[in-house]
């Protein structure tokens, strides 16, 4: 059996990356690189053990958390829960400079508490917001920028289905992942709507004066379309920071808690459930088929010694840990201008995971700074999923829009990565304090 240096590595991942490039599925170059690589340095023993590989790495039950997780979400936007959750937040936060821009990223935050999809946010936002915003004189590029910017909250708010993603890969606990992304999710909230705020009172034209608000004791009244989303948040977390519940079966909780909501908004229906479990299964088979090249290929790279010598080629260049993070910073900033976010995180993962664990890189802090670089890449053009999503739910004009909208918060997702960096602790202080250190 033959080993891999530093350099036949390098070769096959800008391979993998030009054949990405070049339009191939991610599942497709991942289990091809695995099976070049198998073949040439291993024998046919090896690209034969590839068959059990990918039927072995589906078989993990915390992988049952994704299409549960999706759908809650789904079955939250069919039944008008999402609807009610936007109105009750618009009548606190439109008085703010910025006015119903606001509700686009708390109405991203709070569904994300539930969904832990940034697509899917984005998708829910964006149809339950641009009707509303037709009516009324806002800056169509901010409005559109805003609901790019709250959709990237998806994944890195609990219950974030890139998390789990990364824990299942890098054998990391999501319970912890989900305690470190907590605070951040939140701080990177109110950066959003900080940011909106500067910008409106530099530049009042982009967010009219709302009239208004409804007397105090409506929206009070209103409120009550939080109820849905924030039971289902409290009952995934609760149950798994009690002890009661793994994450699994946290999602598998939700599921059954939306289903009598769903019946409360009288929307319960084979037909809704038929719509919810098709649209499930569809963003389930596409992030299911993508892991299974990634695990295959991080066999290949494991039999060949691949990540042992990629360390001691780092190592030999006596990086620092924060030298190393901000090399990674720059990496996954560019390399987010050509990728997806999950091919993004699963086709370098193998790689880049070892040379953070030998340069004594906290997993749990990397998870999230690496599921918060995954979110940038979703608001950067020229192929930042999110941003055409929007614009397919928008249905008019031009995506040069969008792209234009998500400038500023682009520039806030990155002050937020560098704050990150900088203040470790804002990912690792709850995780230490609810399982200890």
């Amino acid at each position: 059996m033959m080993t891999a240096d530093a350099g036949t590595v390098a070769i096959g991942f800008l391979l993998m990356l030009a054949l990405m490039a070049a339009g191939l599925h991610i599942a497709t170059v991942m289990f091809a690189i695995g099976v070049i690589g198998a073949a040439m340095f291993l024998g046919m023993p090896a690209v034969n053990a590839l068959g059990v590989v990918y039927f072995e790495s589906m078989n993990d039950e915390l992988l049952l958390a994704l299409p549960l997780f999706i759908l809650v979400g789904e079955i939250l936007v069919r039944c008008g829960a999402t609807d009610d959750m936007y109105k009750a937040l618009s009548q606190w936060l439109n008085p703010l400079p910025g006015g119903l821009l606001h509700t686009n990223i708390a109405s991203s935050a709070v569904f994300s508490a539930v969904s832990g999809s940034s697509v899917a946010t984005a998708a829910t936002i964006a149809t339950v917001a641009l009707p509303t915003f037709k009516r009324r004189q806002y800056d169509q590029r901010m409005v559109l920028g805003s609901i790019a910017a709250g959709g990237s909250l998806g994944n890195l708010i609990p219950p974030g289905i890139a998390l789990i993603i990364y824990g299942v890969l890098t054998n990391t606990s999501v319970a912890r992942l989900y305690a470190a992304a907590t605070v951040p999710g939140i701080v990177l909230t109110a950066m959003f709507m900080i940011a909106i705020v500067a910008m409106a009172l530099y530049r009042p034209s982009i967010a009219p004066r709302e009239a208004a608000p409804p007397p105090l004791a409506q929206r009070i009244r209103d409120l009550s379309g939080l109820a849905a989303p924030l039971f289902i948040f409290a009952v995934i977390m609760g149950s798994i920071y009690a002890g009661w519940a793994t994450p699994t079966e946290a999602a598998a909780l939700a599921v059954v808690v939306s289903l009598p909501i769903a019946a409360l908004y009288r929307k319960l229906s084979i037909a809704m459930l038929h719509e919810a479990f098709l649209a499930t299964v569809k963003l389930t088979a596409l992030s299911m088929l993508i892991l299974a090249g990634a695990f295959a290929l991080n066999f290949v790279l494991g039999l060949l010694g691949a990540t042992r010598a990629l360390s001691s080629y780092v190592g030999g260049l006596q990086l620092s840990g924060i030298a190393l993070i901000y090399a990674l910073f720059v990496f996954y900033v560019i390399l987010g201008t050509f990728f997806e976010t999950l091919p993004m995180m699963v086709g370098t993962l193998p790689l880049v995971f070892p040379l953070t664990t030998a340069a004594g890189i906290d997993p749990v802090w990397f998870g999230v700074f690496l599921v918060l670089m995954c979110e940038i890449s979703l608001i950067s053009p020229p192929v930042g999923m999110t941003l055409y999503v929007i614009q397919a739910v928008r249905g008019e004009g031009s995506i040069g829009d969008v792209f234009r909208g998500t400038v500023p918060f682009f520039v806030t997702m990155l002050l937020m990565t560098l704050l990150l960096i900088h203040w470790q602790d804002m990912a690792l202080w709850l995780p230490r304090w609810v399982f200890g250190p």
